[in-house]
C-alpha cells in the first residue's frame, strides 16, 4: 500500500496523525509520503524506512492560500503514485475539484463548524457565511470522498454511515504509581482550553505547597495564551516545555500526580473526548477534568478521575491536593484508569480496523 498523507493546520507532531495513524502504516511496512509544514512548525522532517516527506507551507489564520496551491501541486505531482491520499484539513477538500486522483479519504478530526465560532482571527460578522460554507463543503466531500470520524457524534453532520476512528492511545503494558509532586497538562493552549485556569492553578500549586507540587505544561500555545504562560513560567508557578514530540510527551506523565483537562464549555468540546484525559488514563495517572459529557463518561467509568466545575482553578487544585494527602486513593484511581485504557483505549486494536479501511477503500 502507498498512502499520500496531507496536513497543513495540525502539526506534524501532530499525535492522531503522525503518533498513531502514520507509525501504524509504517509499522505495516506500507510506503508513506507525508506532506506537512515542516519548516513552518520549526519540526525537523522524520526519517523511516518507507517514508518520503514534503515540505508544505502552513495554514493558520487568514494565511491560507499559499497552503492550498501548495497542496494542489502535491496533488497532482504525486498523487497517482499513491493508493490513496488521506486529507486531514477541511479546506484541502477544496485542491480536489479537476484532479485525477487514487482514492481520497478526508479524517474528519472535529466539529469544524462549532470550532469557527472560537476562531479569534475570522471575523465576527464573516463566521456564519463561513459556518454555512463549511456545512456545505461536508456535504459535497460525502458525495465525493471517504470519510472516517473521530467521533461518532460526527455521524449526525453526514447523511451516511461512516467508519468511527476514536483518538485511543497507545497503552503502556506497565505503569508507575501516582508520584506527589509533578501535575501534568499536555495538549494545544488557548482561552477556551483553559489556559487562564492552568496559569491559576499553577500559581494556586506552588503557593499552597510551598512549591513542592510543580505544574508541568506541555503543549503549543496561541498568541493570548502564550502571554498568560511565559510569565508564569518566568515566576515559577509553571513550567511550559512548548511541544514535545508525542514519545518525549507521554514519558513526562510517568509517575504524575495527576492529569489535567481544563476546558470550557463550547460546542466543539461537548461533542468530543478531549484525547488528554485517555492519554492520563492510559499512563496510570488520575484526571482532573471540567464536566465535558464525553470527559465525564470516560472518568466515571473507569473510577479514574475527578470532576471540577469550568473556570474553578480552586476545585481543580483541592482536587491535586487531596489525592496528594491519600497514596492509597491516588494508587488505585491510577490503576483502574491503566485498567480501563487497556480494555477500552489501545490504539493497537484500532489500528488494525483503520488499516483495513484504508485497504478497502483502495480497492
Amino acid at each position: 500500500m502507498r498512502v499520500l498523507v496531507i496536513t497543513t493546520v495540525h502539526d506534524p507532531r501532530d499525535s492522531r496523525i503522525f503518533a498513531r495513524q502514520l507509525r501504524s502504516m509504517l509499522e505495516a511496512g506500507w510506503q508513506v509520503t507525508y506532506a506537512a509544514s515542516f519548516h513552518d512548525h520549526a519540526t525537523p522532517p522524520p526519517t523511516a524506512p518507507e517514508l518520503a516527506t514534503v515540505d508544505v507551507p502552513r495554514a493558520h489564520g487568514r494565511h491560507r492560500v499559499a497552503a492550498w496551491r501548495a497542496v494542489r501541486t502535491v496533488l497532482r505531482d504525486h498523487g497517482s503514485a499513491h493508493d490513496v491520499v488521506l486529507l486531514h484539513d477541511p479546506e484541502l477538500l477544496l485542491a480536489l475539484p479537476g484532479l485525477r486522483l487514487p482514492a481520497v479519504v478526508w479524517d474528519v478530526h472535529e466539529d469544524t463548524a462549532a470550532a469557527i465560532a472560537h476562531k479569534p482571527w475570522l471575523p465576527v460578522p464573516l463566521r456564519r457565511p463561513v459556518v454555512s460554507g463549511v456545512s456545505w463543503l461536508e456535504r459535497w466531500a460525502e458525495r465525493r470522498v471517504h470519510l472516517l470520524l473521530a467521533e461518532t457524534s460526527y455521524q449526525e453532520r453526514f447523511g451516511r454511515p461512516h467508519l468511527v476512528v476514536p483518538n485511543t492511545v497507545r497503552v503502556p503494558a506497565e505503569v508507575r504509581p501516582p508520584g506527589d509532586d509533578t501535575v501534568v497538562y499536555v495538549g494545544s493552549l488557548s482561552r477556551v482550553r483553559g489556559a487562564a485556569e492552568l496559569v491559576q492553578v499553577g500559581r494556586l500549586l506552588h503557593e499552597r505547597t510551598a512549591g513542592d507540587v510543580r505544574l508541568h505544561v506541555i503543549g503549543p500555545a496561541d498568541d493570548a495564551a502564550e502571554r498568560l504562560l511565559v510569565p508564569a513560567h518566568e515566576a515559577g508557578w509553571l513550567q511550559w516545555a512548548g511541544r514535545l514530540p508525542a514519545d518525549e510527551a507521554m514519558a513526562a506523565l510517568d509517575g504524575a500526580l495527576a492529569g489535567l483537562s481544563l476546558l470550557h464549555d463550547v460546542p466543539n468540546y461537548r461533542r468530543s473526548m478531549p484525547t488528554k484525559v485517555a492519554e492520563y488514563l492510559a499512563h496510570g495517572v488520575p484526571a482532573v477534568t471540567t464536566p465535558l459529557p464525553l470527559a465525564v463518561d470516560l472518568v466515571e467509568q473507569a473510577g479514574a478521575g475527578v470532576v471540577v466545575p469550568f473556570g474553578d482553578a480552586v476545585a481543580a487544585v483541592d482536587a491535586v491536593l487531596r489525592l496528594r494527602e491519600d497514596r492509597d486513593l491516588r494508587n488505585r484511581v491510577g490503576a483502574a484508569g491503566h485498567a480501563y485504557a487497556a480494555t477500552h483505549l489501545d490504539w493497537t486494536v484500532k489500528a488494525e480496523e483503520f488499516l483495513s479501511e484504508l485497504q478497502r477503500v483502495a480497492r
